[in-house]
This record gives C-alpha cells, structure tokens and sequence, in this order.
C-alpha cells in the first residue's frame, strides 16, 4: 500500500462518526442558547420583581431554561469526553489494562444511561398528572429532558467504545490529525 493512502487511512480512524459531529455542534448552540436564556430569565425576573410588576411565568422559564440546558450540556460533555470519571488512572494505562478500565468505566457510563431513560420515562409518564404554575403546563414538559439526555449519552458512549475497541482509547490532546479530504489527498498524491 502506498504511503500517502497508509497516512489517510491512520488519519481517518482516528475521526468520529460525523453525523455525530453535527449533533454534537448542534447541543454545544442548545447549551448556549439555554445558559444565555437563564441569564437573561433570571435578570428579568430580578428587574420586574424590583421595579414592583413581577412576571412570573419568568420562574417557569427560568426552570425549563436551567433543567433542559443542564441535560443537554450532560449529553455533550459525554461526546467531547468532559465528563468525571477516572481519566488520571486510565490515562496513566497502557496496553490491555487501559483498554479494560476505559472500557468498564464506559459500560458504568451506558448503565446510567439506562436509568436514565428508563426512569426519566417513569417520570414523563407521571409528570401529566402535576401541572406548573401560572401556565398549567404538565410538568412532564421538564421530565421529557431526562430521556432525552440518556438516549444521547448512550449514543455517544457506545460511540466510544466502538471507536476505542478499534483504534484504542489513546488520545491525543496536543496534535489534532487534520480533516482527509479530497484536496489533502490530491495533495500528497503531487508529492509523492
């Protein structure tokens, strides 16, 4: 095999599945819209209350602002590989034992994924029968952000353990391996 095919094929197993990219862009805008429309929810609802006219279908939104942007914010955390689990010691891993850490810490991951579906569903199912105020809203409006955010994380970690059983969990923090295009590859072919 040619080196300049050898060099693409090393540096596309090393990329993730890009439908996913574009999910994850897409939660990285939702968790900035969600935190921008809590500052702004929350300020509103200092400035009214002070000023004596208080709205208060601001706390509903407040609510629904914080509870949606914290589960969407979980979900990408998990795709970017943000969230808290035992990096130091599996970092410090090589060969087989960090694959079976990085593995069982990701399967830790999927079960609490699970429960979150599972009883976050429990919890949408039971929230039609509470209401929320002013608006007389089911409150399974809130709980509908629970089931959501375990499908996402499940997703992204089975992700991971694809991408980690074939190409190991090694990550490369200081170089990022470039897109392979059609321009790249063209690119090299002149070289060579």
């Amino acid at each position: 095999m040619p080196a300049q095919y050898s060099l693409v094929l090393q540096e596309q197993r090393h990329l993730k599945w890009r439908a996913l990219d574009k999910l994850e862009m897409v939660l990285m805008i939702i968790c900035g819209l969600m935190l921008l429309g809590f500052s702004l929810s929350v300020s509103f609802d200092i400035i009214t209350r002070s000023i004596g006219h208080p709205w208060l279908w601001l706390q509903e939104v407040t609510s629904t602002l914080f509870v949606y942007g914290i589960f969407a914010g979980t979900a990408a955390a998990t795709r970017r590989n943000d969230h808290l689990y035992l990096t130091a010691f599996a970092e410090a891993m090589h060969g087989t034992p960090r694959l079976v850490v990085e593995i069982v810490t990701r399967l830790v991951v999927l079960a609490v994924a699970g429960c979150l579906i599972y009883f976050g569903y429990v919890n949408f199912l039971r929230g039609f029968g509470s209401f929320r105020l002013p608006s007389n809203t089911p409150i399974a409006s809130l709980y509908a952000a629970i089931p959501l955010s375990g499908m996402l994380i499940a997703l992204f970690t089975i992700e991971q353990i694809v991408n980690g059983c074939r190409n190991g969990f090694d990550h490369r923090e200081t170089e990022e391996l470039p897109i392979a295009t059609s321009d790249t590859v063209a690119t090299r072919k002149r070289r060579s």
